[in-house]
Order: C-alpha cells, then structure tokens, then sequence
C-alpha cells in the first residue's frame, strides 16, 4: 500500500507560480514511476508529467518550459513547481505512483485556480 497526500493548491493570478508537494509513504520500495495528473471541470484526467525512478522525465506539451517535476527520495516528496500558470492550468492536481506489481496509486488531488 502506498499512501499519498498534496498540498499547495491555492488561487493564483495568471503569470504567477505555486508549488505543489506530495507526500508518500508505505511501501515506498515497490513504486517506480510517480507524477502529476490534472482534472478541469467537465473535461478528462490528463497526464501533467512523471518522473521515473531512474530520475527520466517527461512533461505534456502545454506545460513544457513552465513546469518542473522533481522527486525527493529521502524525503519521500513528489514536487510540482508551476510558473507562468494561465487560467486553463486551473485544475484538481493529483499525485500518483505506480508500483512493480501492485498498480497505481491517487492522492486526494488538490485545486489550482488560475484567475484571469
């Protein structure tokens, strides 16, 4: 079992930056790939960007250049770092991990709101 919780999400104007962190914890040795995901009101989950355990990386085309995924393993935290956020970056943001064999774990999510 792996458990994960964001925090961060807040209102920002558009142009502006947030951070976004999840905590993991439990069986943190069977994970391999983790990342962002984002949900917009009426539309579906898309992929944000991920990270490997062998520090690969790779970002949807509209977030490229403005936002950057990193991975804490001693400190079991998965960051979003969003800057020049536009009004359609407004979302709910989830963290997941996906293990070896036991599949893919979700966090709560977290909302941005970008404002105009």
């Amino acid at each position: 079992q792996v458990q994960l919780v964001e925090s961060g999400g807040a209102l920002v104007q558009a142009g502006g930056s947030l951070r976004l962190s999840c905590a993991a914890s439990g069986s943190l040795a069977s994970i391999n790939t983790m990342g962002w995901s984002r949900q917009a009101p009426g539309k579906k989950r898309e992929l944000v960007a991920i990270i490997t355990s062998g520090g690969g990386i790779n970002y949807a085309d509209s977030v490229k250049g403005r936002f950057t995924i990193s991975r804490d393993n001693g400190k079991n935290i998965l960051s979003l770092q969003m800057s020049s956020l536009k009004p359609e970056d407004t979302a709910v943001y989830y963290c997941h991990a996906a293990t070896w064999s036991a599949g893919v774990y979700w966090g709560q999510g977290t909302q941005v709101t970008v404002s105009s």
